[in-house]
């Protein structure tokens, strides 16, 4: 990512609360933050977003917030103050565990995915947030009209499924916190894909409970084989199979889930998402800023409620949709969507991303793939 600009900080400001909140002066803005001490959020990004939109006469109430592994709501006086606001933009890891729960009447609620300022300023925060929710929508539309969707990916994934599982499945379709940058597309149901995920050196958790050990680094690449939303059986070393069984075992029995369960999935739409740092440094900080890069598709699972504890990560997914390779490789192909190809006509920033995408999301596939050196 390049450094921090006025401008390139001015078109993402922007970005966010005009594109993405709809604020205007006189409205009302909470920013709820947790302190850079719990090492997540750089702290500063909120802090001069809090300025900038005073600049612009929006009223501004900042709360501090901890950081807690578990969440069962929002208290008394943190609902107030959502009530109160025109919109609440989230720079804590609280509002993404909170994204799968019902937000309390007429309150508006977006949650911040890039962690600093490298990220807020780079083309993930400036590019135009409306481009994303377009796409994003786009690629909805065509899933869930599709009567085969089917994934495959280098380390060996191929699983495969009707479209009309989203239609009709209980599941929820999406979250209810607005995502900023607005990076993946809603989740697929699982019920209606079978096959086998080909998971890229390790596990980690979904960011909805926090738990140690939250990532389970695995030597090899691990095969898990699901039929209709349900895990069958992890196929690969012997030790990985048994590091991984004992992990989601583990975590299932914490939290009295269902291990077997496989909710959904979805990849990243956003190729101006990037995370230079390695996963094996912080799965925490890798699960909650990479996954809107279209090289990673993952699954939700570990329990039958969204988003699940566990997470699958697929590396370069090629994701043809009746027939059409919508992703090749890890890059999504924009024009392949109906009425992609519009969307970045009316965006070029947009398309300037698609042109340039990050490729640096912090895993090394060259320890599994000689190509990938």
């Amino acid at each position: 990512m390049s450094a921090p600009t006025d401008l390139s900080f001015d078109l993402a400001v922007t970005n966010l609360l005009t594109h993405c909140a709809a604020l205007r002066a006189g409205d009302r803005l909470l920013i709820v933050a947790e302190s850079a001490e719990f090492g997540y959020y750089d702290g500063i990004t909120a802090q001069r977003v809090a300025d900038a939109a005073r600049a612009r006469g929006i009223e501004v109430a900042s709360v501090m917030v901890p950081f807690q592994e578990m969440v069962r709501g929002i208290n008394d006086a943190e609902v107030a103050m959502m009530e109160a606001a025109t919109c609440t933009i989230f720079f804590a890891r609280l509002g993404d565990q909170m994204r799968f729960r019902a937000l309390p009447r007429g309150v508006r609620a977006v949650v911040c995915y890039a962690l600093d300022m490298a990220a807020f300023c780079s083309t993930y925060g400036t590019a135009h947030y409306a481009a994303f929710v377009a796409l994003k929508r786009a690629v909805d539309a065509m899933v869930s009209g599709a009567r085969e969707v089917r994934v495959t990916c280098p380390l060996g994934t191929d699983f495969r499924g009707n479209g009309s599982a989203v239609a009709h499945s209980s599941a929820p379709c999406d979250v209810t916190v607005a995502r900023f940058p607005m990076s993946v597309f809603a989740p697929v149901p699982a019920v209606g894909f079978s096959g086998r995920a080909a998971l890229a050196g390790f596990l980690m958790g979904t960011g909805s409970r926090y738990y140690a050990p939250y990532g389970c680094a695995l030597q090899a690449p691990l095969l898990a084989v699901f039929e209709g939303g349900r895990l069958q059986r992890f196929e690969g070393r012997p030790d990985d199979v048994a590091r991984a069984t004992a992990h989601v075992l583990d975590v299932a029995a914490r939290f009295d889930l269902d291990a077997g369960a496989v909710h959904s999935w979805h990849a990243g739409i956003h190729p101006g998402c990037a995370h230079p740092q390695p996963v094996e440094e912080d799965y925490l900080r890798w699960g909650g800023a990479a996954f809107g890069n279209p090289r990673i598709l993952h699954f939700h699972t570990c329990g039958v409620e969204a988003p699940g504890e566990i997470s699958w990560n697929i590396i370069d997914p090629t994701i043809w949709i009746d027939g059409v390779a919508v992703w090749e490789n890890g890059q999504l192909q924009p024009d392949r969507v109906p009425g992609g190809a519009a969307i970045l006509a009316r965006y070029p920033c947009a398309a300037a991303c698609f042109a340039a995408p990050a490729r640096d999301i912090g895993v090394d596939m060259a320890r599994f793939l000689p190509a990938y050196a």
